[in-house]
């Protein structure tokens, strides 16, 4: 038997393991699919990214509505008035005049109230706390010289009652006002927030210091600062 000598067993060698050639049809289709899988995990993850943004954006809603109740549930409904004759004690109409009591609330906070001066204080009849110089409600009761026994009783404006003026409100003004008799025609002027249920003879007693002819207290008397309670 002849012998195959090795050069000729190394040139079938090198014959049968020669390189395989890929056709350009089979790369384009792996290409397409390598494709298709990206752009199908890109959708995916976009899906539920968004679907997490969603989500939180829902509990985050649900989240601050809690909140905002809890806030109005939790507003105080007391304010202690620290005037330079004493402490009265306010209790404020939360519901009956809710929108009122939130400025007066809010100005509370940003100190509006310290150092606020009684301007006037009319006998039998109102003391007020504000900057203005003129009477305001008071102003048009006493130039048409009525009295109190001829007018109907209102309720809603009985003595110690707190409120402050329309007009100074709708002009983002805040006057404090105390009634220290039934004032019944002042509902178009004054709107009432609150009541005086403790203090009541610190509010005689600044109703009683002397006035000028224009019914400004003659020595400084006024609100050196206000502190808010939720409970009393």
């Amino acid at each position: 038997m002849a012998r195959i000598k090795p050069q000729a067993l190394l040139l079938q060698s090198k014959k049968k393991k020669g390189p395989t050639r890929i056709s350009v049809t089979t790369i384009v289709l792996c290409n397409l699919i390598i494709a298709l899988i990206a752009l199908s995990l890109v959708a995916t993850y976009r899906y539920w990214s968004r679907r997490s943004l969603d989500h939180t954006g829902s509990d985050f809603s649900a989240a601050e509505e809690m909140d905002a109740f809890s806030k109005k549930d939790d507003l105080p409904g007391y304010a202690i008035l620290n005037t330079s004759k004493g402490l009265i004690t306010v209790e404020l109409y939360k519901d009956g005049s809710p929108e009122v009591v939130d400025r007066f609330l809010d100005l509370c906070q940003k100190g509006h109230f310290k150092g606020m001066p009684f301007s006037h204080v009319i006998k039998h009849y109102v003391i007020k706390g504000g900057d203005s110089q003129g009477l305001g409600v008071a102003e048009d009761w006493i130039s048409k010289g009525k009295l109190r026994s001829q007018l109907v009783t209102s309720p809603k404006h009985e003595a110690f009652m707190l409120g402050t003026t329309k007009n100074k409100l709708e002009n983002k003004g805040f006057e404090l006002v105390i009634t220290t008799a039934p004032i019944p025609d002042l509902n178009d002027k004054l709107i009432v927030f609150g009541r005086v249920i403790k203090g009541e003879d610190v509010v005689q007693e600044i109703e009683e210091v002397d006035t000028d002819e224009h019914y400004r207290p003659k020595s400084h008397v006024g609100i050196t600062s206000v502190t808010l309670k939720r409970e009393i």
